[in-house]
This record gives C-alpha cells, sequence and structure tokens, in this order.
C-alpha cells in the first residue's frame, strides 16, 4: 500500500452528467498475468497492465523470486518466465501489502515448488485475513506452515518436496480455487476439482490454451482436471476494463438524476457481472454494446442512464458473482425507496474489513436503517435523501471498497463526509478520484 496517506473531504452533491469514460484496467486478470507468466516457459506479454499498488506488490514478489520483468512502455511488460518449479527466493521474506489475491495464489504456486523455505507477510489489513482454509489445502499437497495453528500472516512457509495432486471440492472462492490449480500444476499426477456454483474462472481462462495441463467440462456440475508437470506456454494479454470498478460509476450514474454514462471496453466475464445482473432485475436501464471475445474474456462497453429503481432481493446464488460490489450494493439499496435484502453473504466478515458491519455504521451515520444476521442483512432505503445536514466519518480501514462506496454515498447526498485513509484504493483503482473529478464530483485531498 502506498505510504502517501490523504484523507478525502465531500461537501457537496454532484450535478447531472452525461460522458463517456475508461476505467482502469481489471485487477485480477492483472496479478493472474504475472504469476502465471512467472512459470510458463518463455517470455510472456501482458498489455494494459494495471500499475495499481495491488499489482506492484506483485511485480516485487515475482522478482523477489527470481523473474525478471520489463515495462517496455506504458502499462505493458514483458514477462521471462522460469517454468514450473523454478520459482527461488532471493531474500528471507515476500511482502504481499494488501493483496488477498496475490497472497493465495501465490502461496499456491509456492507450495509445490521445491525448495521454498521463506517468510510472508502483508499489511496492516491483509494480516488480519484468516487463511486457514488456504493453509489446510496447502498442507494437503505437502506444504507446511509455521507456527502451526496461526492463521494469519506473517508466517513461514515450507514448500512440499514432492507435492501429489488431490481432490477438491470447491466453494465459493476464485482464489482458494486457484490457489489449487497453481498448486496443481507442479504436482505429480491429476488434481481434480468439482465446482457446484461456478466462481470466477480467469485462473482456468488464462491456462485454456494449455490443453495438457488443464481439461475443463461443464455438465450439471463443472469439474476441472490438472495434470501436472507440463511446460506451460507463454501468455500474450491485453487486459480490459475492471468490472467491479465500473460499478461504482454505474450506481452514480442510477442514483443521479438525468444521467448516463458509457464505459468503454470492460471485461464482461458472466462470472463477474452479478452486480448488473441483479440492477437489471429491478429496472436499472443498463446494456452491453460492442462485445467481442480476446483472451477466452468477452469484453465490450457498459451503457448506464439514471433509473427509477425497485428494493433489491440479491439471494445467496448472487454472492459469487458480486463479491466485490457488495458495498455499492448497500449504498444503492440505501438511497432506493423500500427494503432490500441479501443472503448468503458471511464471506464479507473476511474481506479487507468487515464490510456488513463497517457499511452498516456508514449508513447509520446518516439515518440509514438497517437489520442484519449471520448470513444476511436488510436495508431499509429511504430512496435519494438530501442528507447535507449530516456527516459521515469513515476511519482507517484499509479497504477500498469501502471507501469508493462511502465517496459516491456522499457525492448524491451532500452530506459532509471525511474518508481517511483513502490511499488504500490505489491498491485497485488509482484512477478512481479522476475519473470522479472528470464527470463532475466536487472534492478536497487533505495529506
Amino acid at each position: 500500500m502506498s505510504n502517501n496517506s490523504f484523507t478525502v473531504i465531500v461537501n457537496k452533491k454532484i450535478k447531472p452528467f452525461k460522458k463517456l469514460i475508461k476505467v482502469d484496467s481489471d485487477k485480477s486478470l492483472s496479478i493472474r498475468s504475472f504469476l502465471i507468466g512467472s512459470i510458463c516457459q518463455g517470455v510472456s506479454i501482458a498489455k494494459n497492465i494495471l500499475e495499481s499498488d495491488d499489482v506492484k506488490s506483485t511485480i516485487s514478489s515475482c522478482r523477489a523470486l527470481g523473474v525478471k520483468i520489463t515495462k517496455t512502455k506504458s502499462k505493458h511488460y514483458l514477462i521471462y518466465g522460469k517454468g514450473l518449479g523454478s520459482l527461488r527466493a532471493k531474500s528471507n521474506f515476500l511482502n504481499f501489502g494488501n493483496s488477498g489475491t496475490l497472497a493465495r495464489l501465490l502461496i499456491g504456486i509456492l507450495s509445490s515448488t521445491p525448495g521454498i523455505n521463506i517468510k510472508i507477510k502483508g499489511d496492516h489489513s491483509l494480516s488480519k485475513r484468516n487463511m486457514s482454509e488456504l493453509i489446510s489445502l496447502m498442507t494437503k499437497f505437502g506444504a507446511t506452515f509455521l507456527p502451526k495453528n496461526k492463521f494469519k500472516l506473517p508466517f513461514k512457509l515450507i514448500s512440499s518436496p514432492v507435492s501429489v495432486g488431490i481432490k477438491y471440492k470447491a466453494g465459493v472462492s476464485a482464489q482458494l480455487k486457484s490457489a489449487v490449480i497453481l498448486a496443481g500444476l507442479n504436482s505429480y499426477g491429476n488434481t481434480l476439482i468439482s465446482e457446484e456454483k461456478k466462481s470466477r474462472d480467469h485462473t482456468e481462462n488464462l491456462l485454456k490454451r494449455n490443453s495438457q495441463s488443464i481439461k475443463i467440462k461443464n455438465d450439471k456440475k463443472k469439474t476441472i482436471t490438472i495434470m501436472g508437470k507440463k511446460n506451460l506456454k507463454p501468455l500474450n494479454i491485453n487486459i480490459p476494463g475492471d468490472v467491479s470498478s465500473s460499478a461504482f460509476f454505474a450506481a452514480l450514474t442510477i442514483l443521479n438524476t438525468n444521467s448516463e454514462v458509457r464505459i468503454k471496453d470492460v471485461g464482461l466475464n458472466p462470472t463477474r457481472i452479478g452486480f448488473y445482473s441483479l440492477l437489471k432485475k429491478v429496472n436499472a436501464k443498463i446494456k452491453f454494446l460492442s462485445l467481442k471475445k480476446k483472451n477466452n474474456e468477452l469484453r465490450g462497453d457498459i451503457f448506464i442512464k439514471s433509473s427509477k429503481i425497485k428494493p433489491i432481493l440479491a439471494k445467496s446464488e448472487y454472492y459469487v458473482n458480486s463479491t466485490d460490489e457488495y458495498p455499492i450494493l448497500f449504498v444503492i439499496a440505501a438511497l432506493t425507496k423500500g427494503t432490500s435484502v441479501f443472503k448468503g453473504i458471511s464471506e464479507l466478515k473476511n474481506k479487507e474489513s468487515d464490510r456488513i458491519k463497517e457499511m452498516q455504521k456508514v449508513l447509520r451515520q446518516i439515518g440509514i436503517k438497517t437489520k442484519n444476521d449471520k448470513n444476511s442483512l436488510e436495508i431499509f432505503g429511504q430512496g435519494l435523501i438530501d442528507a447535507s445536514d449530516r456527516k459521515i466519518y469513515v476511519p482507517n480501514l484499509g479497504d477500498h471498497r469501502i471507501c469508493m462506496a462511502s465517496f459516491v454515498l456522499a457525492i448524491l447526498t451532500g452530506a459532509k463526509t471525511k474518508i481517511k485513509n483513502f490511499e488504500t484504493v490505489n491498491s485497485s483503482s488509482p484512477s478512481f478520484l479522476k475519473i470522479m473529478k472528470r464527470i463532475g464530483a466536487s472534492f478536497e485531498i487533505q495529506r
């Protein structure tokens, strides 16, 4: 995470706007490009990379493991892959910063890479996140984690000297599934993954060219077979815009009056568009345009107009395809008349912060009532209220999505808002404030 800490102050509502914008590149694909490129045989080309804090942590970690990475021009990189099982630690620790994706995926790669004995750490926020499921899975591949029964960073990873494939029944976490896939690539025999609920499939899509290493069957449930110890072909990828970053501008447009926005060239992978599917169901005016497929990933433009929407009923099946968007969905619910219900969301407690509890605190400050139990949240929406006589304070949570959602809430309601440590947004969307300013948002930065 950036050391240049700053606070954002909001005092004014945004006016109507009509804009064409381009959001930051996809974080999930950017991180995976470097990690998978590092274990391919040969030179991978990655274009339009997101140059955010999380991706910078990924590049630093790969270089610390002996991978040569060169930047040829803005957002354009060459990754000189070392091949499976060839990563070697050049220092005695790796720092993953704020990135849970980097932590889970690279631990997957390292767990089956012989000769790894390294301390792993992260920032204050990442060090609060529970890694017990990941540790349990990697232990099955033969890796050791010390001290025993410690499930949060920092800890030491000692890789398996001879890793053997496992069977894994995947849950809703694409990161855990990806960790198993990546560990399986350098394991003897086959790794078998069954998936009843389809989670993000970026890792599988990037590996699809390697038919000798991965087989995917889509029947009633998806099954993935990883055949270990086969060389991987290098990547040649152009990263689309981040669909999660686009959600904040979409929400702002839907709730604001007389506004419209077209967001250019966004990744529209079917496992990532639950946010848009959900909002279309409640009458949001959203269209996907100029659709095309590149690198096994669907992409296109998103066109959004101001909409009079109904309260949201998000059943548990929506969670897996819109995980990152729940904080901004809570804002939409708060500013929509009626009771919205979100089910199957207990995993939100183990993100960069407890996103259920923290968003409840934010909404309470402008008089929005909520009710939750372990796995669901009700929000009693009041419509687009004027909260210029209210104050919102967001402390340092180390959570980019809470910062972004609170900012959108502030410019829509006029609440006098102070959001601490807004630099955390640089982990995923470093252009967020610049784009907001371009479409008419007014704010002040305090350093």
